[in-house]
């Protein structure tokens, strides 16, 4: 059965492929050849805190409902490492107009902007993360169909699902005793201050 919205779900991956990884490593490599320590700073935060997103593909490769919640999770994780620290902020504020700071300025927006609108839109699919029937709905099957392109490009190996979650479901328990450690500890020393990191 076809859904209406599958070349969107494609469109989201594929966008997302460009935004959340090939386009922040490019700005990364570049910030390091231009010496910008504020912005190689806060994009090795996002690289930690997207990972969210990688851990989540593996998730869904075996259908775990939990790959929903934490895709919902990581868009709204992710604008808010991209603007928290203060003291970031204003470093950057303060670098000198150039080509660098453009490209970087504006996709850090777009960043913003696809994670907002993606978590709106992947709101609509939270009971795919809490019904075991919906999951298993063309509605959310949808979703599953890029996790298993992935798999079958980079881990072909047949029969290899349960295991490949299983490493999701390690990253997640890791990222999420990180965060907590964060948010109850760390957050109360440092404030919004990137120093420590």
């Amino acid at each position: 059965m076809d859904i209406w919205f599958r070349p969107l779900v494609w469109m989201d991956y594929r966008l997302g492929v460009l935004l959340t990884v090939i386009l922040p490593f490019v700005l990364l490599i570049w910030a390091l050849f231009q010496r910008q320590e504020a912005i190689q700073r806060l994009l090795i935060i996002y690289w930690r805190v997207a990972s969210l997103l990688m851990i989540t593909v593996y998730l869904l490769i075996p259908d775990w409902k939990i790959g929903f919640i934490s895709g919902v999770a990581a868009r709204i994780l992710i604008p808010i490492s991209l603007w928290f620290w203060v003291d970031l902020n204003e470093e950057i504020r303060d670098i000198p107009q150039s080509a660098f700071k453009l490209v970087f300025t504006s996709w850090r927006w777009a960043m913003t902007a696809y994670c907002v609108l993606g978590a709106i839109a992947k709101s609509f699919f939270i009971p795919c993360g809490i019904s075991s029937s919906a999951v298993e709905s063309t509605f959310c099957q949808v979703w599953l169909e890029a996790p298993q392109a992935y798999r079958n490009f980079f881990h072909s190996k047949p029969g290899n699902e349960g295991f490949l979650g299983f490493v999701g479901a390690v990253g997640l328990v890791i990222y999420i005793i990180y965060l907590a450690y964060f948010v109850l500890i760390r957050l109360g020393k440092q404030g919004r201050s990137a120093l420590e990191q």
